[in-house]
């Protein structure tokens, strides 16, 4: 795959990343109409190619990795059955701060960022 199809493809994937993780009617056109959906995205996959959708990457497999999902696109170009890797939205820890947490954060705290003698 040539530099300007492989960063079609990388757009369109992220595209594809983004929404789903952002959109519940999205993720849910992913799971009943993945040509549709992947197509929003700028993925134009041809009428008679198989399309699998995995939201769980078994651990150890290429979570996360650009470069085995450009790796699955290229197998799919060559096999007709397109793989793509989109996880579950990403889980961000949410814990709250604490008020002392805040309070050095707004009055700059006790710690620094090197050991230089000017701030110690």
């Amino acid at each position: 795959m040539d530099q300007r199809k492989r960063a079609e493809f990388v757009n369109g994937y992220t595209r594809a990343l983004i929404s789903a993780w952002s959109s519940e009617d999205y993720a849910a056109k992913l799971r009943t109409d993945a040509r549709a959906a992947l197509a929003e995205a700028g993925l134009e996959l041809p009428a008679e190619a198989e399309i699998v959708i995995v939201t769980t990457v078994p651990e150890g497999e290429h979570e996360g990795n650009l470069e085995a999902q450009v790796e699955l696109y290229e197998i799919g170009l060559a096999t007709g059955r397109f793989e793509f890797h989109i996880p579950e939205t990403p889980q961000i820890d949410t814990a709250e701060l604490s008020e002392g947490d805040l309070s050095d954060i707004a009055a700059g705290g006790t710690s620094c960022c090197c050991p230089c003698s000017c701030c110690t």
